[in-house]
């Protein structure tokens, strides 16, 4: 099997994917998943699509993340991850669609207008 190249995005996180036959090893920014991602549950977000369709143990990954916060990189890799595997099988893409791991969330941070405080928010208005 040749090695499976996709990308995923989410707020300004943008992975890389590249995905082969392996053990299960997961690499991310040349550093093991558990070193990168700290917590418990940004490695749970990361798996869920491979835990999905129990693969999680047939395929090596090596991932190239940048942007964004931790959040936004564990669900952009999740992306990647679930459109890897539908590249490989064409009937993994059921499970994963009905789970959303298939959509792109296009939330970004709304922009800051001049004149405001923040993107929305206003200066208390004083009557006299």
């Amino acid at each position: 099997m040749e090695v499976i190249n996709t990308i995923g995005r989410r707020k300004s996180a943008v992975a890389r994917v590249y995905l082969s036959e392996g053990k299960g090893k997961i690499t991310v920014n040349d550093r093991e998943l558990d070193d990168y991602f700290k917590t418990d549950q940004l490695i749970y977000v990361v798996k869920q699509a491979l835990n999905e369709v129990n693969v999680a143990e047939n395929y090596d990954i090596k991932v190239n993340l940048y942007g964004g916060g931790y959040a936004g990189q564990a669900e952009a890799l999740r992306l990647a991850i679930a459109r890897a595997l539908i590249k490989i099988d064409a009937e993994h893409r059921t499970p994963l669609k009905v789970k959303g791991f298939l959509t792109r969330d296009s939330r970004v941070v709304e922009r800051k207008k001049p004149g405001r405080p923040k993107a929305r928010k206003r200066f208390q208005f004083s009557k006299r």
